[in-house]
């Protein structure tokens, strides 16, 4: 073994030699440095579990979205949530559709995406020359993420903007509202606005029932929905709304309304009222002379009020058939004179009064009965409350201020107390059924269902009066032209002048016929209101007699096989229904 001398080796050979050798670092040193490793272990691994907890959170959003359906835009607006919602047919008491959706096509903007919003404006325009282009290049502007251009544009229409190839433009299918039958049934079917939600008619009656709620929800957006079923007959709504039409034209009316009511279910089987409008292009829905007359308008109907007097005072004992009323001079009530337009100045039977239409005799039998009375009559039949029924257009009455001795009388024959037509052909159909008020429907109804909501009015004897004095007034009074040979028509004429600023107007009326058919088993109630008729080119006069009975005559001769009614003939006193 060689041993080396440090000490005789040069210095810088020893001094590397000397480097080279083992470092002797204290023991406490080591410690701590063991001790800062041990200390950042765990923080190391919170970290790692934190960075995946992310990852994997950024992951999930990604696969996520990626499941998602494309969003037009940038900021992340779907033009879907703008789409409208499906609505339920609306169908017939047969089966008939009446409305129904169709699918349409919109077109809609991307404003981020509108690389020249001048330019697409006006491309547009000449595609859609009813769009305002300052308006239109104001909403394509900017970097919004969807803009409505136009909704329920034509095929045509859609052809040619895509033609145009202009970047940030797009459609949408939506639904559109088609409403098979025009202006014909408008007033009972209502309408939808550009949404596709119901906003009149029975259009709202089922938003506001059941599908505006679902549609909140998330429901019955692209589902197919069961169909609503009115009590219409849309056979029998034509036919009443081109009698109407006719009337208006015939005696130069400005207005003409009617309704056909089933007298033992209370389901409506047909209303109109003239001026209308076509939902499907509703321009002229706001009109106020396009209101539905029959339910939102109210009245003095005049003569046609009697019937609930008589009822009112036969039903109380007040009055019986067999009594005789004087007419023979008019009444004097303060300064106010109530007289008849045909007085006969003589005392009157009970039916001669009726077929007469007496006012003064009317009177008189109201003062029998008493303020009370008539008031607790009137109130049962519904006349002092807003009806209740499926269309959201319906007026309240309008009540007299003071029910005086006056206002007593005049309400007897008509005037005093302004209700819509429909009060008053629910409260015929009591008079004429057997004495039973049922609530009116727009909905189908089976007889079951009714006579669980019938509330007596009046006695079975006093509807079957009402029923004689009906007859015996188109047998022999002023409704003889309401006839109809075969279908044994009742009913009562009402010539009322209109109110005006100071009192009434001897020019202006308001001409009204009330009807039930046939008489010897009324299934059915018929109401019609001319509104100022003149008299007719061919003669006549411009009384109801002359114009809303000939009016209810058409009806019944052109509706009754319609609606099941067979023709009868009397023979000793004995109905023969025919085969």
């Amino acid at each position: 073994m060689t041993t080396v001398d440090l000490a005789s080796m040069p210095s810088e050979v020893a001094r590397r030699h000397h480097d080279d050798a083992p470092v002797h670092r204290p023991r406490v040193a080591r410690r701590a440095s063991r001790d800062t490793r041990d200390t950042m272990r765990p923080r190391i691994r919170l970290a790692m579990i934190v960075f995946s907890l992310a990852f994997l959170t950024i992951i999930g959003r990604l696969v996520s979205l990626g499941m998602m359906e494309p969003v037009p835009g940038n900021y992340g607006v779907n033009p879907n949530d703008a789409i409208a919602t499906g609505r339920p047919d609306i169908i017939d008491r047969n089966g008939e559709v009446l409305a129904a959706d169709i699918k349409t096509a919109s077109v809609y903007g991307e404003p981020r995406n509108i690389i020249d919003p001048d330019e697409a404006a006006e491309l547009l325009v000449t595609v859609l020359p009813d769009l305002k282009i300052d308006a239109l290049r104001k909403r394509l502007s900017g970097n919004a993420g969807f803009a409505w251009i136009k909704r329920e544009i034509t095929p045509k229409q859609r052809q040619a903007i895509h033609s145009l190839g202009i970047p940030g433009i797009g459609f949408l299918t939506e639904n559109r509202r088609f409403y098979t039958a025009g202006p014909t049934a408008a007033h009972i079917l209502g309408l939808v606005n550009v949404d596709n939600q119901g906003i009149a008619g029975v259009e709202k009656y089922v938003d506001d029932q059941w599908l505006a709620d679902l549609h909140a929800a998330g429901f019955a957006r692209g589902e197919e929905l069961d169909p609503v079923q009115l009590s219409i007959d849309i056979s029998v709504q034509h036919i009443l709304h081109d009698e109407l039409a006719q009337a208006m034209e015939r005696y130069s009316a400005i207005a003409a309304s009617g309704i056909i009511l089933d007298a033992h279910t209370g389901e409506v089987m047909a209303m109109a009222s003239i001026p209308d409008f076509d939902p499907n292009n509703p321009v002229d829905a706001n009109k106020p002379d396009r209101l539905n007359r029959i339910t939102a308008g109210v009245y003095e109907l005049g003569s046609i009020f009697k019937s609930f007097t008589f009822a009112m005072a036969l039903d109380s004992g007040a009055v019986t058939m067999n009594d005789r009323i004087d007419a023979t001079n008019a009444l004097r009530v303060g300064r106010f004179t109530i007289n008849d337009f045909h007085g006969k100045h003589r005392v009157l039977t009970v039916p001669e009064v009726f077929i007469y239409s007496s006012n003064i005799g009317s009177a008189r039998m109201a003062m029998k009965v008493g303020q009370e009375g008539q008031q607790a009559y009137l109130r049962k039949f519904g006349f002092f409350d807003i009806p209740k029924t499926d269309l959201p257009e319906v007026a309240a009455p309008m009540m007299p201020k003071k029910w005086s001795d006056l206002t007593m009388m005049t309400i007897a024959f008509g005037h005093g107390l302004a209700v819509t037509p429909l009060q008053v052909a629910i409260a015929d159909a009591a008079l004429v059924n057997g004495g039973k008020l049922i609530p009116p429907t727009f909905l189908k109804r089976s007889r079951a269902e009714a006579d669980k909501l019938a509330v007596r009015m009046v006695s079975e004897e006093t509807s079957r009066h009402m029923r004689d004095l009906f007859a015996l007034n188109v047998e022999k009074g002023s409704g003889r032209k309401a006839a109809v040979p075969g279908y044994n028509v009742g009913g009562k004429t009402g010539t009322a002048e209109k109110a005006v600023a100071g009192g009434y107007s001897a020019n202006k009326r308001l001409n009204s016929f009330l009807a039930a058919f046939p008489m010897d088993d009324p299934q059915y109630v018929v109401l019609v209101v001319l509104d100022e008729p003149k008299q007719a080119k061919d003669g006549g006069g411009a009384t109801a007699g002359w114009n809303a009975a000939p009016t209810v005559e058409a009806v019944i001769r052109r509706t009754a096989a319609l609606l099941g009614v067979k023709p009868r003939t009397i023979q000793d006193g004995v109905v023969l229904v025919s085969n």
